[in-house]
């Protein structure tokens, strides 16, 4: 688990690791596009980090990016600790595949994501449904934009 690895070129899953549930998105296999995939539920079990394994050898993903819930000031608070626990965890079911888990920062994807699925008219418990999913299309996206940004900024010089 670390910062930016060099990972080739492949699909991504974006994770939102939440007290109840986790949204999972999916990239495109170039990387540009992400979009929803599905909505596990939390467990003590670890069910949900079996599924997500499973989920990245069904895709064949080359990275997992778990959002990063830090405060507006850019420190750590309990929800942080929670997903930095959770992406140790999933390193640890992914290390025989050698597939990378990043941390990204997620500051206000939630905002955000309920804010577009508003817009589209989705409210109450279909949003409920789907606010996670939406939040980790959001990190990936974010984090797909900024790969795509300094790869062109190496590129350039």
């Amino acid at each position: 688990m670390g910062t930016e690895p060099s990972v080739a070129r492949g699909r991504r899953l974006g994770v939102d690791v939440g007290s109840v549930r986790v949204g999972v998105a999916l990239s495109d296999p170039a990387g540009v596009l992400a979009t929803p995939l599905v909505t596990l539920a939390h467990d003590e079990a670890g069910t949900d980090l079996g599924r997500l394994v499973a989920l990245v050898d069904e895709h064949e993903v080359v990275e997992v990016v778990v959002g990063l819930p830090r405060t507006l000031a850019g420190r750590d608070g309990p929800a942080a600790q929670t997903a930095r626990d959770y992406a140790a965890a999933l390193t640890a079911r992914l290390a025989p595949r050698d597939v990378p888990v990043v941390l990204a920062d997620e500051r206000l994807t939630t905002v955000t994501a309920t804010r577009t699925l508003s817009d589209r008219g989705v409210k109450g418990r279909k949003q409920r449904r789907v606010i996670d999913q939406a939040a980790a299309v959001e990190i990936l996206q974010s984090h797909l934009d900024t790969r795509r940004a300094s790869s062109r900024g190496t590129e350039d010089s």
